[in-house]
């Protein structure tokens, strides 16, 4: 097992012949890789990169996983500030603790990669031994795993990490063929207003979605411009610079798929995604005009016209946000797993999730029979 400070000594052959097989978009090289080369995810910035590799006794790699010694937890998604809280009022030191995650992402994927000739259990047992083993090396609080697919989540509880689970919104598509298809598996209440929605936000404005060749630096230029006054009056500091869209628009514009508005060819608002094997994935999103509708427009019917025509089975449109149901997103349960290595904070942690689970699925299972927009069987 060896530890990388950055991806780049891994280098991006060996470490996508493990993260190609998955379809994931966000633990392809080129996106981790842009994320630590433009200055996003670097470690004056609370991420510095502790990657595993797993070799075998000829240094080939037999598998990858993308971890992160955290100085905070901003751009996680899964919070545990109550935790650091609580840990340091008692005289502990939280920070830094370890990360298995993608940053900035609050996307379900894999998170132990494999190369396809290795057995996938084996190399997630071992991967997971070395990040474990790396908590005790370092003398860090605790190690945490966000968004991993459910049989990595399920694995990591049996090796006795603390499962935790949360509601992300999705749409799925069920074999529809066009819009009108999805209209009209919804009542006639939310198919007249998503109509009207529609209708309103795309009024005098011309709406493309762009992706390969298609996609030019002025268009980043005018993205970025949208994702930094967003962002700004959202969370204070947004997390992804300028180069880091050029670098994803240079390897990855394939996978890609920037929704822009515009009015008389000025571009006013953007949503950006990116394309996995079956799902679209929707990330940051900004306008410079208040229209109304138009974030819906732009983040979510866009979305799931774009998945329809690419015969997607799904559009993951990122974290919170129950008004998401009434336009055709469910709840789904999204997970994360901890080790904590205190046993002061690890036991209140373990029966506090013990009571949120249950309480997580409870809420789900309300929200779609209370709110969900489709007909009743």
């Amino acid at each position: 097992m060896s530890v990388h400070d950055q991806i780049a000594d891994i280098g991006r052959e060996a470490w996508d012949a493990c993260a190609r097989p998955t379809g994931d978009p966000f633990v392809s090289y080129d996106f981790l890789h842009a994320c630590e080369a433009s200055g996003s995810a670097a470690p004056r910035q609370g991420w510095a990169p502790r990657h595993l590799a797993l070799r075998d006794e000829d240094n080939a790699v037999l598998g990858v996983m993308p971890l992160y010694l955290k100085g905070n937890s901003q751009g996680e998604y899964v919070f545990d500030h109550s935790w650091a809280d609580a840990y340091e009022r008692a005289g502990g030191r939280y920070y830094p603790k370890l990360l298995g995650a993608v940053p900035f992402t609050p996307a379900t994927g894999p998170r132990f990669l494999n190369h396809p000739d290795i057995d996938a259990a084996t190399v997630r047992q071992a991967l997971l031994q070395g990040a474990l083993t790396l908590v005790e090396r370092l003398g860090v609080s605790s190690l945490h795993v966000n968004f991993p697919v459910e049989t990595e989540w399920s694995a990591m509880a049996e090796a006795g990490l603390l499962p935790r689970q949360d509601i992300q919104f999705i749409w799925r598509n069920d074999g529809y063929q066009t819009f009108d298809d999805f209209l009209a598996a919804l009542s006639a209440n939310r198919r007249k207003t998503i109509k009207r929605e529609r209708r309103d936000a795309q009024a005098d404005l011309d709406i493309r979605v762009l992706t390969g060749d298609a996609l030019a630096e002025a268009h980043w230029d005018a993205f970025f411009a949208f994702y930094m006054d967003t962002g700004s009056r959202k969370w204070g500091q947004p997390y992804l610079t300028r180069d880091f869209f050029t670098r994803v628009g240079q390897t990855m514009a394939d996978r890609i798929a920037l929704v822009m508005a515009f009015r008389d060819d000025t571009p006013i608002a953007g949503a950006l995604n990116f394309i996995g094997r079956d799902a679209l994935y929707g990330r940051q999103w900004g306008t410079l005009e208040d229209v109304p509708f138009l974030h819906f427009e732009l983040c979510y019917y866009q979305a799931i016209e774009f998945a329809i025509s690419r015969g997607l089975s799904r559009v993951e449109a990122g974290a919170q946000g129950e008004h998401k149901i009434a336009r055709g997103y469910l709840p789904s349960p999204v997970y994360s797993a901890h080790f904590i290595a205190d046993p002061a904070l690890r036991e209140p942690v373990a029966r506090y999730l013990d009571g949120e689970r249950p309480a997580m699925q409870a809420e789900m299972a309300a929200m779609t029979d209370d709110l969900s927009p489709y007909k009743r069987a």
